[in-house]
């Protein structure tokens, strides 16, 4: 029998799972957006004041080419948690235990190397070559101005680099942005996870893939009605 002070398991709250966390591109969302919208605009109105076959391929068109667009701009996505990464790609969907990861790579682009052999590319987590290099770019700046004895606040040390009193006003402060690149440190934090949770037993498995149907199917459906619009015209 339970009392009020001492409720019984069953009307315990369950303990709320952990929330993933999830990786995505900003630059492809709004890119996304921004080609949806072009896209919708100039199809609707073909939809609209197009004559004879000019709704038909609008439609054959939109089809095609939205989920496409979808695909590449808004569906990538890495969601992980301490037990398993899952990697939503274009056209696929990949789920990895942190056991059956080898390692995680950076190169021209960011991919997974399972223990099969198997590489999954992140497709959510770009490289960009240009803010790899501008981190370089202030990771050595700011070594220099250390061995300077510049301080944060823009001045020298007390004594100046050569130890004479200069106060070293006006000379251009330390850099304090980032030294990596924000994809470099997101996998970084991947590489951290993954040491810490390769071990345990939670995140033990098989990896498991599928494909996207829900994406491919639309879009075989506009490629192939707007095929045979073209080829009875």
């Amino acid at each position: 029998m339970t009392t009020p002070d001492h409720p019984s398991p069953a009307s315990q709250p369950p303990v709320p799972a952990v929330k993933d966390r999830i990786y995505r591109s900003p630059l492809g969302l709004l890119g996304g957006v921004l080609l949806l919208a072009v896209v919708c605009w100039l199809g609707f109105d073909a939809l609209v004041k197009g004559h004879d076959r000019t709704p038909w391929l609008a439609l054959a068109g939109m089809i095609l080419v939205i989920p496409l667009v979808t695909a590449f701009t808004l569906r990538p996505a890495v969601f992980v948690n301490d037990d398993r990464l899952r990697v939503r790609n274009p056209f696929r969907v990949i789920t990895l235990p942190w056991g059956a990861v080898e390692a995680l790579r950076s190169g021209f682009t960011n991919e997974i190397v399972a223990k099969t052999g198997t590489k999954y590319q992140l497709w959510a987590i770009p490289v960009s070559l240009r803010a790899r290099k501008k981190a370089a770019r202030r990771g050595q700046r700011a070594a220099a101005d250390a061995a300077r004895g510049v301080t944060p606040g823009g001045r020298v040390g007390a004594l100046g680099p050569s130890g004479l009193g200069l106060g070293g006003f006006g000379l251009r402060g330390p850099e304090t942005g980032p030294t990596r690149a924000e994809t470099d440190r997101v996998m970084d934090d991947l590489r951290e996870l993954l040491e810490r949770s390769g071990q345990s037993e939670s995140a033990q498995g098989e990896p498991s893939a599928r494909w996207a149907y829900e994406v491919m199917a639309p879009a075989a459906a506009g490629a192939i009605l707007l095929a045979i619009l073209l080829a009875t015209g």
